[in-house]
């Protein structure tokens, strides 16, 4: 019972983790290196109270988080993403499982793509000349949520199939 509610309370802090992400990137378009930190720092707590073993259950969460991280800061060196957003999609990957990953990335580009869609839309309607910046955060933030959402919470924990 204690560790049902260490690990829920951990997905509820994660959850809040993302949603103020996703206001700081609004608001300044910047995610901090603080709070990307803390949510690191979780993972670990995240993987024990999962039942996660070191091998290969650890190991495995670790080499997606730097798989994504290398990918993700190429698309950085080419000024196609933000390093916070870099910083926040890889600790993500630490603490979801790597198909689940998967659906997390399609998930925020379908959100991003409507978030830019909308945002350059607003922009030509003010018919501002600055470049457009999106807070892709946002994007994120509503992909991790969304697995958090369908994946994590106890009524999809117990819908989903046992191996």
């Amino acid at each position: 019972m204690l560790m049902m509610t260490i690990h829920y309370g951990l997905l509820v802090a994660l959850a809040i983790a993302l949603v103020f992400a996703a206001f700081t990137d609004i608001r300044r378009r910047q995610i901090d290196n603080w709070l990307n930190g803390a949510i690191a720092l979780g993972a670990p707590l995240f993987w024990w109270s999962s039942g996660l073993s070191l091998w290969p259950d650890v190991a495995i969460q670790i080499g997606v988080a730097a798989a994504a991280f290398a990918l993700l800061a190429g698309l950085f060196a080419l000024k196609m993403m933000g390093g916070g957003d870099v910083k926040l999609l890889t600790v993500l990957a630490l603490w979801v499982r790597p198909e689940i990953f998967i659906q997390l990335l399609v998930i925020m580009a379908l959100a991003g793509g409507v978030l830019t869609i909308a945002m350059g839309m607003w922009h030509v309607m003010r018919r501002q000349r600055e470049r457009l910046a999106i807070p892709y955060g946002v994007a994120i933030a509503f992909g991790g949520l969304w697995v958090l959402a369908v994946n994590y919470l106890p009524a999809a924990a117990m819908a989903a199939p046992t191996p």
